[in-house]
């Protein structure tokens, strides 16, 4: 896969069209939640730009939409931390996560594959739907009790 800069709007954009493409099509209901929510913008994307990292993505993937899911739930752990890796900038991930929920969310079912990419992502920046660190979320819990 092409290597895009450290937390660029474009590396951000990938791992929103990852779980765009997770469940081996992109549904117009996602697609329009994103625009609701000003996805492009969001990222610091220029407009229509998220439709061709999306493109591009598939592309790299070297698949048609009948395996898309199958080879996006078979990456391997490693090129997976490796994506997310690319997004270090805590206020960037917690965007890149709320869009993925939000896409994911958007048909009314989480699939297999969005599901695990956004565990992924919470796994890898610790947080708990994009908005705070897990381990301050526990702390938080804690004090209230």
């Amino acid at each position: 896969m092409r290597r895009y800069p450290h937390n660029s709007p474009e590396a951000a954009a990938r791992i929103v069209a990852l779980v765009l493409l997770s469940d081996g099509k992109v549904c117009s209901s996602e697609l329009e939640t994103l625009r609701k929510l000003g996805a492009e913008r969001e990222l610091g994307l220029e407009p229509q730009i998220l439709p061709h990292i999306v493109h591009t993505l598939r592309e790299e993937l070297g698949v048609g939409a009948s395996e898309m899911a199958a080879r996006i739930q078979s990456l391997d752990a490693s090129v997976l931390a490796a994506l997310m890796a690319e997004i270090s900038d805590p206020a960037l991930q917690r965007i890149v996560l709320r869009l993925c929920l939000a896409a994911a969310r958007a048909d009314g079912q989480l699939a297999e594959g969005e599901a695990l990419l956004v565990d992924a992502a919470r796994r890898h920046w610790q947080l708990v739907d994009g908005e705070e660190p897990i381990a301050r979320k526990a702390i938080h819990r804690r004090a209230a009790v």
